[in-house]
């Protein structure tokens, strides 16, 4: 992600209760999940997260594929999941995975009517964001990944050392 795209996504990520359907949508395509990620009905973390829900879920959850650099986030106006079109192409398919879990805990939350977002906590203090980034740890160690590994994923461009290690605290993973 160029300088650039890293500032525009920081800014937006602190303006995220103001509606960004405009902007995000530009140039978006819009499907179903499950047109999108063949399968994911199929994987246990996605059945663990809506049980017999989840074929229903997957099938009216709505992907926005937009232009915009980052990665994933699920809209908290519409309760979409937008996904960068660069990052599915460039990204890391472990990491990539391991995002959608974690992105589709936020969509059970959103349908749950819980604040995504609450401007109470820090990122990583966060109760939607701790819940998320277990699910995706939970899968990771699955996996067979690392903590090692789980912590180079748990690593993104907003946050610094410090948050890094309250969030692997968190999870109960170890960061060296």
């Amino acid at each position: 992600m160029s300088v650039i795209e890293t500032l525009i996504f920081r800014i937006l990520r602190l303006f995220d209760r103001i509606p960004m359907n405009g902007l995000v949508a530009f140039r978006a395509s819009t499907r179903t999940f499950a047109e999108y990620f063949k399968g994911f009905e199929k994987v246990a973390a996605i059945r663990d997260l809506f049980g017999e829900e989840t074929e229903e879920i997957l099938r009216n959850t709505k992907v926005d594929i937009t232009w915009f650099g980052g990665y994933m986030f699920v809209n908290n106006a519409n309760g979409h999941l937008v996904v960068s079109s660069r990052y599915l192409q460039n990204g890391d398919k472990i990491d990539i995975y391991l995002d959608l879990i974690h992105e589709l805990c936020h969509i059970k939350q959103f349908i749950e009517g819980r604040e995504l977002f609450d401007n109470r906590y820090d990122y990583v203090d966060r109760p939607t964001e701790i819940e998320a980034y277990r699910h995706a740890v939970q899968e990771a160690r699955r996996l067979g990944l690392s903590d090692k590994r789980i912590c180079q994923y748990l690593k993104t461009e907003w946050i610094n050392d410090e948050d890094l290690k309250r969030l692997a605290n968190a999870v109960n993973v170890l960061c060296y």
